[in-house]
């Protein structure tokens, strides 16, 4: 398994590792999957950082797709030519966690550092899911986010509908997406991410199981429990809605992204880090609103879980980066760093000094809904089902799962057959997962 192979060999990469000359700049090679407006605010804070001081130069490289980034990392980490800094998202953190070996945990290089670093400044829906079981934090929080509701105000206003009133219920969301056809837009309702916002936060925010364990935070032997009745109302819901447009599927990650840019679709479910892309390519009135929830349901709405990434620190690099590395990750947790990416971003202000300052300085009072994200993580408090997800091998899981989505959406299969295929292929990938570390 690429986690053996990932870990293998550093014990020489250390051995090889050379010092740097006294003097120079130390260059810290930053792996990580932003490209567009993101990539560019991505850059900026790299380039403060290179600013505030003479010793270190953060380099951003983008590496492709949160998948195409861990990908490309595995195989210079075997050619012992790995960077200094990944950044992984979510739910690649049990496979991360699992490649000890490869891995400088944050906790232990702060303090190694003697860097100041303190886990409870950051918002707990965050902190929970990259601790291990002792409450350490294994890699280092950057871009948090959760799915949210967008629309379009103006094409509301032309269908008739409150362009102030978002849709909160399943129960709205259909009424909506009929009269945004019935006014002449082409489609009602798409989506990003189709795993992470259809299943996984669906899920959460009903308040019901993505898997056994805590889902999955309880141990290797998890199983996924997303083959349920409510689940599979969605999924038949939407592929119904697929038929006429009122939901048209838009493809895996982000690819969603441009039928709401260009006005084809009026609502569209995605990452809150969709804002500054959707600000950037879209002309019109934007409107912020809360995951549609299913108002029959016990205890929904819950609360949504974070997607993004956080940055781990790669073994096998001379000591001078790691010393940079630190220094930089203080730099980032600075709330003023924080507030900045936040607003210009739309990713969670990570910190409760940063969520403070921007609200201090009328940040939400002047752009209405921007807390939206925040207001609907923090909605209630987490349950064994609200808090996040662990299993192992789950960037493999995700695209069994939207292959089986994309089944149903396409009507080759019906939801329950979509949902109970992905669920037997997913947890024949959690089996192997926990053998291979046992």
């Amino acid at each position: 398994m690429w986690i053996r192979r990932f870990a293998a060999g550093v014990a020489a990469v250390l051995a090889a590792v050379i010092t740097t000359p006294a003097g120079a700049v130390t260059e810290i090679q930053w792996w990580h999957a932003m490209g567009g407006a993101l990539g560019q605010k991505l850059e900026k804070i790299a380039n403060d950082f290179n600013a505030s001081q003479a010793d270190y130069k953060v380099v951003p490289v983008y590496k492709g797709s949160y998948p195409e980034a861990m990908t490309a990392a595995i195989a210079a980490f075997r050619a012992r030519q790995n960077p200094t800094l990944l950044q992984v998202f979510e739910v690649g953190t049990a496979t991360m966690m699992a490649a000890r070996g490869a891995v400088y945990p944050v906790y232990e290089l702060m303090k190694n550092e003697n860097e100041p670093f303190d886990p409870k400044a950051f918002l707990p829906a965050v902190t929970g899911y990259y601790t291990d079981t002792n409450g350490n934090m294994l890699s280092f929080p950057f871009n948090s986010s959760t799915p949210i509701l967008y629309y379009n105000k103006d094409a509301f206003r032309k269908a008739g509908l409150d362009p102030n009133a978002p849709p909160r219920t399943w129960a709205d969301v259909e009424s909506a997406v009929k009269k945004l056809q019935a006014g002449g837009t082409t489609c009602g309702l798409t989506n990003e991410w189709p795993s992470w916002v259809l299943v996984e936060n669906f899920s959460a925010f009903h308040n019901i199981p993505i898997g056994t364990k805590s889902n999955g935070f309880g141990g290797l032997d998890t199983e996924l429990k997303i083959n349920n009745p409510l689940v599979e109302k969605e999924i038949a819901m939407l592929a119904d809605w697929q038929k006429t447009k009122l939901y048209d599927y838009g493809g895996r990650t982000d690819k969603a992204q441009p039928k709401f840019f260009s006005g084809e679709c009026g609502i569209s479910l995605g990452s809150s880090a969709a804002r500054a892309n959707i600000l950037a390519n879209g002309k019109f009135d934007l409107g912020y609103g809360m995951l549609p929830y299913f108002a029959d349901v016990k205890g929904a709405p819950q609360n949504s879980i974070i997607g993004g990434a956080t940055l781990w620190v790669l073994k096998g690099r001379p000591a001078a980066e790691y010393k940079g590395v630190a220094k930089f990750f203080t730099f980032l947790s600075r709330p003023e760093t924080q507030a900045w990416w936040h607003q210009n971003t739309g990713y969670l202000p990570i910190t409760l000094a940063a969520y403070e300052l921007s609200r201090s300085q009328g940040f939400y009072d002047k752009n209405p809904g921007t807390d939206t994200a925040i207001k609907q993580i923090t909605l209630n408090p987490p349950t064994e089902n609200s808090k996040g997800l662990r299993f192992g091998s789950f960037v493999q899981i995700r695209d069994v799962i939207e292959e089986e989505l994309e089944q149903a959406f396409a009507g080759k299969k019906t939801a329950k057959e979509a949902l109970d295929a992905a669920v037997k292929r997913g947890n024949d990938l959690l089996r192997a997962f926990e053998k291979a570390n046992m």
